[in-house]
């Protein structure tokens, strides 16, 4: 059996299609029909406006510009998350505050960041914005954070890079805060190789992002530019990926949960291991099956992943907070534990959707043996 890795591409068959026309029609450059048949298409999943661009980061970068970060504002982030998340804060000179997770979703905690805004507003000294991440594919609590966040007339950015699919209350995640941000990572539950999506509630704001992101060009005969722009833009040829992805999301998002349903069934009797919680709020796509390792049990998380890489399985880590990189070092975290804890024992096994019974069943071996419970 080939190595079983952790995430990857599953395509659904249009795929191929769209991009021969792309290359039939001679539109291979930043665009052409599949880039406007992709935002449409997108537009009406999430329900708003949309406009593609080179990566999950680039929207996030020019989702943060549209809410007016600049240098020496401070944004709110979760420690518990990617560091895509939060370089885009010091791209525009700004600097990150990082505030723990929640125990019942390891997600952003309401309450920490509810008092970290009470005390820098008895201080006049509140932050720019504050940047909400789904983690692993399971969406924060969205009400109790926008409600604190507009008591205090703080704007969300809402980083759904990693929660494509998953829903809150009944509603997308993505269409949870007034500007939102999407990877298409190859590792993500659909990809277009690499870039992204920014959605706005606001058309006007989406359209001033795709100017942005063209370099800003004044719509002129001669290229007269006024602003900084960037050179953002998705392709026309991987768009025509990206359209045949979404038509398979929702089968996609069933796949990623029924790999994480097995996991957790195959290891309901193994006290120490237990599949990350899974909030009452929503649909939880379960984009990577996430588990943590019990400090009860006769292995640690590393020595777990160390056997599986032997027994030619790819395991991960959860993301190491960022309070703990070398790179924010200095920077102000409101507590941390919580997040800490979370990465000491959390362990990502592999999730793709397109995995076999028999690779998930090798997976589950290796670890029910390492963990010196095989049955």
């Amino acid at each position: 059996m080939k190595r079983i890795l952790l995430s990857v591409p599953h395509m659904g068959g249009a795929e191929e299609g769209f991009v021969r026309e792309a290359f039939a029609s001679n539109w291979l450059s930043t665009v052409g029909p599949n880039i406007d048949a992709f935002e449409q298409e997108f537009t009406a999943k999430i329900g708003r406006p949309s406009v593609a661009l080179a990566s999950g980061t680039a929207a996030l970068h020019l989702g943060l510009r549209l809410l007016g970060v600049g240098p020496g504002d401070e944004v709110v982030a979760p420690t518990l998350t990617f560091v895509a998340s939060v370089n885009p804060i010091g791209y525009l000179g700004a600097k990150a505050v990082f505030v723990d997770s929640e125990a019942s979703s390891w997600n952003l905690d309401p309450q920490l960041l509810s008092d970290f805004l009470a005390q820098r507003a008895a201080r006049a000294t509140l932050p720019k914005a504050v940047v909400v991440v789904h983690l692993y594919g399971q969406t924060a609590d969205m009400d109790s954070i926008a409600d604190v966040c507009a008591r205090y007339e703080v704007p969300i950015l809402e980083d759904a890079a990693e929660a494509l699919g998953a829903t809150y209350k009944g509603r997308q995640a993505g269409a949870l805060a007034g500007v939102s941000a999407f990877s298409f990572n190859g590792n993500k539950i659909i990809t277009t190789t690499g870039g992204g999506m920014l959605a706005s509630s606001d058309r006007a704001l989406v359209d001033r992002v795709r100017y942005w992101s063209t370099q800003a060009r004044e719509p002129v005969l001669e290229y007269h530019h006024v602003e900084v722009g960037y050179n953002y833009r998705m392709s026309n040829v991987i768009a025509g990926i990206g359209r045949g992805q979404l038509q398979v999301l929702d089968a996609r998002v069933a796949a990623r949960r029924r790999v994480a349903y097995r996991y957790r069934d195959a290891f309901a009797d193994l006290e120490a291991l237990e599949l990350m919680p899974q909030a009452p709020w929503g649909l939880h796509t379960n984009w990577l099956s996430v588990f943590t390792v019990g400090r009860q049990a006769r292995v640690s998380r590393n020595e777990l992943i160390r056997a599986l890489d032997q027994a030619g399985v790819e395991a991960r880590p959860v993301w190491k907070p960022m309070h703990l990189q070398p790179l924010f070092a200095t920077a102000e975290c409101v507590r941390g534990d919580v997040a800490a804890g979370v990465y000491e024992q959390g362990i990502c096994l592999p999730s793709s959707s397109s995995m076999t019974d028999e690779e998930q069943q090798k997976v589950i071996d290796v670890v029910r043996t390492t963990m010196g419970t095989s049955r």
